[in-house]
């Protein structure tokens, strides 16, 4: 179904509003998937707090146009799934993922701190852990030396008892 021209701007509107908070756009052919693993893989997607969306890359294009993301636009060929986050690593972790367990879905390139990257540069900011596991390792590195002293207050306490 073709969209008409008040379609096409609010699209390109929608498109644009992720983009301005977007830290990060991952392309990813998609030919052949099934519809119930699209499905799962936008499920993922909105869980991550991932705008994941098959759009006409014309359309993608005049979004990215006069931002970071511009020279992505030479990229964008072919039938694309557009990944968009403002974590630096959910996008490219959410279609990494999806792409190892289904062939189907080829990365293609992406886009991170205004340069372009390949299929290998997606796939390595894709390894880097996400931020609730960096902030989770935080913790546990700040509760140590806490719980340390604790268990040495304990171990005083306990040797005072039996004494």
């Amino acid at each position: 179904m073709s969209l008409n021209l008040e379609d096409k701007k609010a699209v390109v509107a929608e498109v644009a509003e992720q983009i301005a908070k977007a830290q990060t756009v991952v392309l990813a052919e998609y030919n052949g998937i099934k519809v119930a693993d699209l499905t799962a893989l936008r499920s993922k997607a909105r869980e991550a707090g991932v705008f994941l969306r098959v759009v006409k890359n014309t359309l993608v294009r005049r979004a990215v146009a006069d931002t970071p993301f511009a020279p992505l636009a030479e990229q964008m060929t072919g039938p694309l799934i557009y990944s968009v986050s403002a974590d630096p690593v959910a996008a490219a972790k959410i279609l990494n993922d999806f792409a190892k367990g289904n062939d189907k879905l080829v990365l293609k390139a992406g886009s991170y701190a205004g340069k372009v990257l390949d299929k290998a540069g997606v796939q390595a900011l894709a390894s880097i852990p996400g931020r609730d596991e960096l902030l989770a390792k935080l913790l546990g590195v700040m509760q140590a030396p806490v719980s340390g002293f604790a268990g040495v207050l304990a171990a005083l306490a306990k040797q005072r008892e039996t004494a």
